[in-house]
């Protein structure tokens, strides 16, 4: 079973982080929520409080085959200054593993340079933090090993782009269908 981690910071977008984590379980694939945070309480850019499946410090992700970020701010901030994602991430890209980030957390891999050469897709107004990349405005952009998703309004899109890696177009067909999702 494919394997993801959703890492969340106080200020994260909820139905950016959320709508992918209901989806990616839907379709069967094992999401762990991971917390940032001095505890597994994270608080949500609305003020939503969610409990985190675990602590950063508690996995070595090297498991993973999907790391993702949410948007929101200022959970974007908090994700792009925390070292510990940051070298996550680029163990990850090293590897060609795939890895999702929607609304203004895109900047995050723009900043580490995980973006040159590639298409991607932000909320309006990060556009410069997308170093070296193209800006597509798309609500959802794939290029090689990287998902980008514009915003709240595009989190079902990138969520079921994301589960179509792993589990292929058909099925996240049938899940939509299911899902009464008729866009």
């Amino acid at each position: 079973m494919a394997k993801a981690y959703v890492f969340l910071a106080d200020g994260f977008e909820d139905i950016e982080a959320l709508a992918p984590v209901d989806i990616l379980r839907r379709g069967g694939i094992d999401v762990k929520t991971v917390s940032i945070n001095a505890t597994d309480m994270v608080a949500s850019a609305h003020g939503v409080q969610v409990k985190a499946d675990m602590m950063f410090a508690d996995a070595d992700f090297s498991d993973a085959d999907l790391l993702m970020l949410p948007g929101g701010m200022p959970g974007a901030k908090n994700l792009d200054e925390h070292e510990g994602v940051r070298a996550a991430l680029v163990r990850h890209a090293e590897q060609q593993k795939l890895i999702g980030a929607i609304c203004a957390a895109p900047m995050v891999l723009g900043h580490l340079g995980l973006l040159r050469g590639k298409r991607a897709t932000c909320y309006p107004g990060f556009e410069t933090e997308l170093e070296g990349a193209t800006y597509t405005a798309e609500p959802c952009t794939a290029d090689g090993n990287i998902i980008t998703g514009k915003g709240p309004g595009a989190s079902f899109a990138y969520a079921y782009r994301l589960l179509e890696e792993f589990k292929g177009a058909s099925i996240v067909a049938e899940l939509k269908k299911g899902m009464m999702y008729e866009f």
